[in-house]
């Protein structure tokens, strides 16, 4: 016990020169395409305010050089596609031209934009800043539903007047705005508005909330503006799309007279209820204006939440302890917590929204927060239950109050069966089941937006048919191969907590139809680039209903050809190739090994994709295959392939993203991958691999037990990567993989390295369970 705590007192004081927080930089990730969120906000908060700019807006900002369009307070983090929310930015000029309101700008967003300096821009948990080209500074902290911004003139005085004009936009990010409604109280300056808008990858339309107050400066004069005119009357406005559709711009004012202390503040509450809540937000949440205190309790939230994590560097540096602790930061922007502010569900009712998409999120995100913050994981399963009893199914995409487009299977039932896997605790299982059930039994009308389609054919043909004849609902009518693949394991997770539950014969029957992936294997099916022949036969190729094949290039969506999304260029495989789909078996490992010709045949192929440049490791898929040797009982190698990736690709660089973070899943894959661990998601399942510190260590904060990785010849060059022995606690440990025993009984987990590949971890016993080659239940309990 004595040297337990001599141990957990080194660790502490080994990183006290900088703590958690201290390294975490909101601006990883910033520009070239990660798109993440960074500016301020709390854990899971639905306030995230940041200037927005004109270029990469997808968050709001960018560090890509282009302009600041406005202030908003409300942003996604890490998506793709279109930016989604920024509505109600606010736009400030510090004078108007001769003083005179008709020379103020007013039109539109970008006619309006204002470049910053660059080098002046912070970021931390719970806070940005940053000087405009006109010599005024920009502040602002966060609450759970508010934001308080400071503009400080100081650096603008003397050189003219000094009577900003604060504009609030009737817009968001995207220009999505189909009406909205604004009234400007001329005695105080409060601006209360609300709008319609879309989501940015989903369907339906939103209503959103703001309430305005301004501190620091009198009230010169209020007003509305619409187009490149403002006027002091009237004081209330409604707008719409316009005649033909014609994006009207449209807002209101208020000027001021200069800032009594050089600062003008504005508080800024939203809300989806109404605007009373908004305002109502605002006021109870951020009372006194004062911006320290508000600053201060921010980062003591976020402090908190980081104090479950800790490490022993051991002489690594300080940039990759950046992309440790930045990552596991980012695993915290989404879901957001709307609880109590959601029209669709009573008050007290757990609700979360902003699943950016579980596709995404399925793989890593959801299973690192089991081990980092596993208390608001059951609340977010919890809250995913509500939407199935509220709108009969569980979302696999959701946004702003709106169904998304589902990418795929219904993976949300992979959620569920990992957390179960887990022993989270507080969640109703029996209904988890009905939700996960009906995701394998019953098809929506719309399968585009919530469930699965084909199922008649998927129970009739044991796959998804090219150009499937379903009469049951509609939804994209390509993916058959991915859309196979992710059926097959979300039946997997079915079987699962069928069999947890005690449903034996529902477990039995999804457990074999988890094997229909196998119905898409042509087994003389080979690859070409660039007229050269790979050298591998056998990949999986779509079918038609008749039992025929269709042909699809295996290198098609591949980095090597073009990107496959959604709806731009749809094939046959989502987001990636044939190539990378072919390793997607994560219940039937041992099976597609015997099928694609044995181990070495399993490791050449994933050597290939590695070397080829057929993988692109900015999409989720391509996570599980750095580790997929294990499988083969060569888990060193996972280890090699996972430091050719970190850190040339994740890095705590600005753009130190290979590509979007989509809403943390990149971050939790990082955390997950420096902490010697990687989840088999849906199953009691870590690989193992060195961790980048001496030691790595999470403090479950439910029941205060804490588990360690720990290395005891640790390298910080990294060129020792290869395990040679392991212990679990006292105990000799041999297998490549452990179970979530290791945090729920806070175990330590002592790896010694070299730099050969050993025989550990390599035998048949050691290696990562699968189901049975027949599809029989035999082994099967070890998986969960």
């Amino acid at each position: 016990m004595r040297a337990a705590l001599l141990f957990l007192v080194f660790s502490a004081t080994a990183v006290s020169g900088k703590s958690n927080y201290d390294l975490i930089d909101p601006l990883i990730g910033s520009v070239n395409g990660g798109n993440v969120f960074a500016g301020a906000s709390l854990p899971y908060g639905i306030a995230k305010a940041v200037p927005d700019v004109s270029g990469a807006n997808t968050a709001g900002f960018s560090l890509d050089g282009s302009n600041i369009t406005g202030f908003s307070t409300q942003h996604d983090s890490g998506t793709g596609g279109n930016p989604s929310q920024g509505q109600f930015p606010l736009s400030l000029q510090p004078a108007c031209e001769g003083g005179e309101l008709e020379k103020c700008k007013f039109g539109s967003k970008y006619e309006r934009a204002v470049n910053y300096r660059p080098g002046s821009v912070e970021a931390e948990p719970g806070y940005f800043g940053l000087e405009l080209g006109s010599d005024v500074g920009v502040e602002v902290t966060t609450t759970e539903h508010a934001a308080l911004w400071e503009f400080d003139f100081t650096n603008h005085f003397g050189k003219d007047t000094v009577s900003p004009l604060m504009l609030l936009d009737l817009t968001d990010l995207q220009d999505s705005r189909q009406n909205a409604s604004i009234s400007v109280d001329a005695e105080t300056g409060r601006m209360v508005a609300n709008g319609t808008f879309l989501p940015s990858f989903g369907v339906g339309s939103y209503q959103s909330f703001v309430c305005v107050d301004f501190k620091g400066a009198g009230v010169r004069d209020t007003g509305l503006w619409v187009n490149e005119r403002g006027g002091t009357e009237p004081k209330e406005l409604f707008v719409n799309r316009g005649y033909s559709l014609f994006y009207i711009q449209a807002g209101g004012f208020v000027r001021f007279h200069k800032p009594e202390n050089n600062v003008l503040q504005a508080r800024v509450g939203v809300s989806f209820l109404s605007s009373e809540k908004a305002c109502h937000n605002a006021k109870t949440e951020i009372p006194d204006w004062n911006f320290n205190r508000v600053r201060a309790e921010a980062a003591n939230a976020w402090k908190e939440k980081m104090s479950t994590v800790s490490i022993l560097p051991g002489g690594a540096n300080e940039s990759i302890q950046r992309t440790f602790f930045t990552a596991i930061y980012r695993t915290m922007m989404s879901p957001q917590n709307y609880t109590g502010d959601n029209p669709l569900f009573p008050a007290e009712e757990l609700y979360f929204d902003s699943y950016y998409c579980t596709w995404d999120s399925f793989r890593t995100t959801f299973p690192f927060l089991t081990i980092f913050d596993p208390g608001t994981l059951s609340q977010m399963i919890t809250s995913l239950l509500n939407i199935y009893e509220s709108v009969g199914w569980l979302p696999d995409c959701r946004m702003q109050l709106c169904k998304g487009y589902s990418q795929g299977g219904s993976n949300a039932d992979n959620v569920i069966a990992d957390a179960y896997v887990k022993n989270l605790t507080n969640i109703d299982w029996s209904l988890a089941y009905s939700a996960i059930r009906n995701d394998a039994e019953n098809e929506p009308f719309d399968w585009g937006v919530e469930g699965r389609g084909g199922l008649q054919s998927w129970k009739r043909y044991g796959y998804i048919p090219v150009f499937d004849y379903d009469t049951q609902g509609f939804g994209p009518d390509y993916h058959s191969i991915s859309r196979t693949l992710e059926y097959a394991y979300n039946d997997f997770c079915v079987a699962t907590l069928a069999a947890g539950l005690g449903e034996t014969a529902d477990a039995e029957k999804y457990l074999q139809s988890s094997g229909n992936w196998h119905n898409l294997w042509k087994a003389n099916q080979t690859s070409s680039i660039k007229g050269n022949n790979t050298g591998f036969i056998g990949f999986l190729q779509p079918r038609y209903a008749n039992g025929t094949w269709r042909y699809q290039d295996p290198i098609e969506c591949s980095p090597l050809d073009s990107f496959c999304s959604y709806s731009s260029n749809p094939k046959e495989t989502f987001e990636d190739s044939i190539w990378e789909y072919v390793f997607f078996v994560p219940q039937d490992q041992a099976r597609l090994m015997e099928t694609v010709g044995g181990k070495e045949q399993f490791v050449r192929r994933l050597d290939f994709l590695h070397e080829s440049g057929l993988l692109d490791i900015s999409n989720e898929p391509s996570e599980l295959v750095v580790y997929q040797y294990h499988y083969a009982g060569r888990p060193g190698l996972s280890a090699q392939r996972l430091h050719s990736y970190i850190p040339s690709s994740f890095n705590a660089s600005h753009n130190g993203l290979p590509g979007n973070d989509d809403s943390g899943a990149s971050g939790s894959f990082v955390a997950f991958a420096m902490s010697g661990l990687f989840p088999v998601a849906g199953q009691n399942v870590y690989l193992i691999s060195p961790p980048f510190f001496e030691s790595v260590s999470y403090t479950n904060a439910i029941t205060g037990k804490t588990a360690t990785i720990r290395v005891t010849n640790f390298d910080p060059e990294y060129k020792e990567v290869f395990i040679q022995s392991a212990r679990l606690d006292t105990e000799v440990y041999t297998r490549n993989w452990i179970g979530h025993e290791l945090f729920l009984e806070g175990k330590t987990l002592e790896l010694t390295l070299g730099r050969e590949e050993s025989d550990w971890g390599t035998k048949e016993e050691d290696l990562p369970p699968s189901t049975s080659p027949d599809g029989s239940m035999e082994g099967y309990e070890a998986m969960f």
